[in-house]
């Protein structure tokens, strides 16, 4: 039976990344590459958002990310796997910038005035500068992908023994895992773009794959949910009181224990709770389910274009920019996709649906 209430976390984090994109566009926390503070204060106290939902959106989505790997290797051989997260996830943040997110590109450098503070750079360095920051926010898939072609080396060394191992983990074992995901936080952390997190990340993705994807596992989170979320919760104000306002994103804040913790204690809370109050489909969860890939890799455009064009001219108030970049953010991502998932070829370059899938 499909487990909904993963359909369900998807979208809905990927809901609040929108939302924290558009309070980054506008944070007053002086984080480069965004139009910034447009409302004048000093402090932007629900700039705290930011702080709140940072240090576990992604790791949520990387746990997912290795359930469902799980799941979708139970029925099907590692070529299956491997040639259809090549084509959801490798396809659209390599093929899909050259063909649509050098715009997301243009709008980035020309946030960040890259061309401003280095004129006279040949053509062909901009395109290339461009290409490099259409990435944007499908770095994220690119590790997903990385991630699936390493999980498949790994499964052929461990045989399944260290997932039957990962059905043993307890109450107390989930409460301690907190310490390795501590140590994973200080490695490999690229730096300049401090996003890619490949220690944290990989962690939480072969977490997902070998102890969450267990519905033993699973029952521990539903049953404790309270704890972790009360938890979550103390570790979020503490995180909130030390680091506020700061850099949230960049050492030290982004390897101390407080974000570690609020990180893992977080994504403990929501799979919990959502396994437990949210394994549910109807008409609303399908409709967001079925988008869910598209709000993300369409939602940063809008809210870019909204920050570069009418927020930094400040050509409305900064209450009608903000609302504006919601409505730019779900609308316009919502608008990107059902136009370009129904255009053969676009489908498959920008959103990594085959044309298979698609009939």
């Amino acid at each position: 039976m499909r487990k909904y209430y993963l359909d369900n976390i998807r979208w809905a984090t990927v809901a609040v990344v929108v939302l924290y994109h558009v309070v980054y566009m506008y944070n007053a926390e002086g984080i480069a590459g965004v139009v910034g503070n447009i409302t004048g204060k000093s402090v932007q106290y629900y700039d705290l958002f930011q702080y709140a939902v940072y240090p576990w959106i992604m790791c949520v989505l990387f746990i997912v990310s290795g359930i469902c790997s799980r799941i979708y290797l139970e029925n099907h051989t590692d070529r299956e796997y491997i040639k259809a997260r090549t084509v959801k996830l490798l396809v659209p943040s390599t093929i899909g910038i050259l063909v649509f997110q050098i715009i997301q590109g243009y709008i980035n450098v020309s946030l960040s005035m890259v061309f401003e503070k280095s004129p006279g750079l040949p053509f062909i360095a901009k395109y290339l500068i461009m290409l490099a920051s259409g990435i944007g926010v499908l770095w994220t898939i690119q590790v997903m992908w990385a991630f699936s072609l390493l999980l498949v080396l790994i499964r052929k060394a461990e045989k399944d023994r260290l997932w039957t191992a990962g059905a043993k983990v307890n109450l107390p074992a989930l409460i301690i895992m907190a310490l390795p995901v501590w140590v994973c936080a200080q490695i490999l952390n690229t730096p300049i773009i401090t996003v890619y997190r490949l220690g944290l990340y990989l962690f939480m993705f072969l977490a997902g794959y070998f102890v969450f994807s267990h519905d033993e596992v699973i029952e521990i989170t539903k049953k404790y949910f309270p704890l972790f979320l009360a938890i979550a919760l103390a570790f979020c104000v503490a995180f909130c009181a030390v680091y506020f306002p700061g850099n949230y994103a960049d050492k030290p804040a982004n390897r101390s224990p407080l974000y570690t913790c609020l990180s893992w204690f977080a994504s403990l809370a929501i799979i919990g709770g959502w396994a437990k109050y949210g394994d549910i489909s109807n008409r609303f969860t399908q409709w967001m389910n079925k988008r869910s890939f598209g709000l993300y890799v369409f939602h940063y455009l809008g809210i870019s274009a909204v920050g570069l064009y009418i927020g930094r001219p400040y050509l409305l108030s900064a209450p009608a920019v903000y609302i504006l970049s919601i409505i730019a953010g779900f609308g316009g991502a919502y608008l990107l996709y059902e136009i370009i998932s129904r255009i053969p070829f676009w489908r498959w370059a920008v959103l990594g649906i085959s044309k298979e899938k698609k009939s």
